[in-house]
């Protein structure tokens, strides 16, 4: 009589999909897969190759605030919808499923933080809410981080990760790169550095406008920055554009970005350039202007 068949338990699809979800992680860059622990504990740095992938807003004020800490400014604001604006879904039903994924109420924080017991103003892109994209509140954001930073003496430290514009917003969104702009160079004129930390990617009209215009620009390895995609600017110029075009590399040797600086090595940078900017850090322990 022969021995029955040993066959392994069938699984149905359900528990076939979870088995192991969320416990390993494969490198966009090298390619091996690794337990999700070892990317978070190094900042979601590859910890074979050193590829950098997305870090969420938490995990930034993690890695680059004092206690991550961050006394929060106009948490409170969130979009509208001027133009009644739809694509397939109406613009707020968009908006509502950006904050229920992103459990943000928009797609930058800012607010009043320490580095190295140095007062800042501190802005950081959520590029999980809607790309980082940049509408009428991220726009007002963005000029309250830069003016109310000059009321209070502060240095401003932003990290930029954005698509653009927000296309719902229509004009109304490109009118941010203007005013941005017109709020930084305020920040500017009353002596005040702005240190821009340029992610992956940093594009659109976000990188047209005040993105590139910090008293140092600093960017993290691989990074895409630029305005319009290659291939909309080799369908423009009907050019084939070099390698490594828009990367952080290629924008480094043409003379567009100042540093390209480690994740890990990004906050003790930031407070070198910040020391040698405002001077030493104790002079502000107690919340004295620089």
């Amino acid at each position: 009589m022969p021995w029955p068949e040993k066959k392994p338990p069938e699984l149905d699809a359900a528990e076939k999909k979870t088995i192991g979800k969320g416990v390993f992680r494969k490198c966009d860059g090298c390619g091996d897969t690794l337990p999700s622990d070892a990317f978070a504990a190094n900042y979601e740095v590859c910890p074979q190759c050193g590829r950098h992938h997305k870090l969420g807003a938490a995990a930034w004020r993690q890695l680059f605030l004092d206690a991550g800490s961050l006394d929060e400014w106009d948490a409170h604001l969130e979009p509208t919808d001027p133009l009644e604006f739809v694509d397939g879904r109406t613009y707020p039903d968009r908006v509502a499923s950006a904050q229920k994924s992103s459990r943000a109420k928009e797609a930058v924080e800012i607010g009043r933080a320490r580095i190295d017991g140095r007062p800042v103003g501190w802005g950081a892109f959520l590029f999980a809410f809607m790309g980082g994209s940049m509408g009428s509140v991220v726009g007002e954001k963005l000029t309250r981080l830069f003016e109310r930073s000059t009321v209070e003496r502060l240095p401003v430290v932003l990290l930029q990760a954005s698509g653009g514009a927000r296309m719902q917003e229509g004009i109304l969104s490109l009118m941010q790169m203007a005013k941005t702009v017109a709020a930084l160079n305020r920040l500017k004129d009353a002596g005040l550095p702005f240190i821009s930390v340029l992610l992956h990617p940093t594009t659109g009209g976000v990188a047209a406008s005040y993105a590139l215009l910090g008293d140092v620009n600093l960017a993290e390895p691989g990074a895409t920055i630029g305005f319009a995609g290659p291939r909309v600017i080799e369908q423009t110029i009907r050019q084939k554009l070099p390698a490594g075009f828009q990367r952080s590399e290629f924008l480094l040797a043409h003379g567009m970005i100042d540093r390209i600086v480690s994740r890990l090595e990004m906050k003790r940078e930031v407070s070198l350039i910040l020391g040698h900017f405002c001077g030493r850090a104790d002079e502000h322990a107690n919340g004295t202007p620089p």
